[in-house]
């Protein structure tokens, strides 16, 4: 058996590619396998691209104040040619609205204060000067369409909002993948685009390689799961999800594209807005237009799918709630007869906290369960994942000794053990894409 490379990697979305990165610069001769043409294409694609701080556990806003510098830092961090075409990071701020479902927030705010990461507590009526356009009622609970009580305000009103002033997001998701490709390959790396792995290959115990649609056989002694939607059935191809406790699943998402309501210039405000209360978040998109986002509320149904390759395309009526329920914040907001936006699958985990972490098959890992929640965190994911193959394959028992693990920007050292495939429900978790 003759091998093709130390390590395969299955996945060319951004943590994919973070990852490539990440191993070829350590030494690693690896080789990135995708399903797509293209790099970055699938779900990082369709991703809000959003960097923010702000999670409801500990070490997830630990995580996401280390991936912030990244980005911040983003020519520097790949080390790509002067002129080369890079994704761009634009620092905006997000602002998170004080509702009952987040706590007002306490938690959050001292999460960041540990962290030494930056926030400000705004007042209802700093929101309404900087946000004129809003509407401060409160409408919570977030219901559907159909519920006879949508859109009637509940007499309540916003009691205010926290800023984390640093959050941005990426211009374009997908160019951002091939920007850590380039990098992967000035060190060595190797990227194939239309090669559908589907079958993992395994011999003496231990994993050793791929085996593609085209019949072709890939030899490595380390293959990790960066599959995104498609990870659950490459897990089920390892032999590997009876070992797990936390497993993941495809999940249909719609994103919104609406107009700016008219006057309004959102691309100068330039704020992110999380907003629990009638369960959106959105940001500002080209062209003065706002994508709007679900903040997956009780009320509405999961859109879970049984294949990650043939699902619904088109708009549903989810499209036309979340601009709804939008609209109750915006009252002046246009919705217009044409829906446009994004319909794409989340790789979403039983806690929609991702799973870092190898598996009962030696030499086979998963960078997995990103939850639509992850984008952020690609490099220092990538970094990290670098660190625990590393570990394991050097011998070391991640299950019974986890990996400590150091965030050189904001000097923390993480177990990374909280994301391991085989812990308890973090019920610490918002369920939902906030992690």
């Amino acid at each position: 058996m003759t091998q093709t490379a130390d390590a395969i990697i299955i996945g060319t979305g951004v943590i994919g590619a973070a990852l490539a990165y990440e191993m070829a610069k350590a030494g690693w001769r690896t080789l990135s396998l995708d399903r797509n043409s293209q790099t970055g294409h699938g779900s990082t694609a369709g991703s809000c691209a959003i960097v923010r701080m702000h999670y409801s556990t500990f070490d997830g806003t630990a995580f996401a104040w280390e991936g912030y510098h990244y980005w911040r830092d983003w020519a520097d961090y790949l080390g790509l040619p002067e002129g080369a075409d890079l994704a761009r990071f634009r620092q905006t701020g997000c602002l998170v609205m004080k509702t009952e479902a987040n706590g007002h927030l306490e938690k959050h705010k001292q999460f960041s204060r540990e962290l030494d990461c930056p926030f400000e507590d705004w007042t209802a009526e700093q929101v309404a000067a900087r946000l004129p356009y809003y509407a401060m009622d409160s409408f919570a609970p977030a219901r559907r369409l159909d519920d006879p009580a949508f859109g009637q305000p509940n007499g309540g009103r916003m009691g205010g909002a926290v800023l984390w002033p640093l959050a941005g997001y990426v211009t374009d998701p997908a160019l951002s993948a091939q920007n850590l490709a380039d990098a992967a390959r000035r060190h060595g790396a190797e990227v194939r685009g239309g090669a559908e792995v589907v079958d993992i290959l395994q011999k003496g115990g231990r994993v050793a390689g791929v085996r593609l649609a085209s019949g072709e056989e890939l030899h490595a002694p380390v293959v990790i799961n960066v599959a995104g939607p498609g990870s659950a059935r490459v897990n089920g191809m390892a032999g590997v999800l009876d070992d797990m406790t936390i497993t993941t699943r495809p999940l249909r998402q719609e994103v919104v594209h609406l107009p700016a309501p008219e006057g309004v210039d959102v691309e100068a405000d330039g704020l992110i807005v999380s907003d629990s209360d009638i369960a959106c978040y959105c940001r500002p998109e080209r062209g003065n237009n706002i994508l709007v986002g679900s903040e997956d509320p009780p009320c509405d149904t999961h859109h879970w799918v049984e294949s990650d390759t043939d699902f619904d395309r088109d708009f549903s009526e989810q499209w036309t709630t979340q601009a709804m329920r939008y609209a109750q914040r915006v009252p002046t907001l246009g919705i217009p007869s044409r829906m446009r936006g994004v319909v794409e699958l989340y790789d979403a985990s039983t806690d929609w906290i991702p799973i870092y972490d190898k598996s009962a098959l030696p030499g086979f890992y998963m960078a997995c369960g990103s939850s639509g929640n992850q984008y952020k965190n690609a490099p220092i994911a990538g970094k990290m994942m670098a660190a625990l193959i590393d570990y394991c394959e050097g011998g070391a028992d991640h299950d019974t000794r986890p990996l400590r693990f150091h965030l050189p920007y904001i000097g923390r050292e993480i177990d990374v053990g909280f994301y391991s495939r085989r812990r308890p429900i973090n019920e610490e978790s918002s369920f939902s894409v906030l992690g």
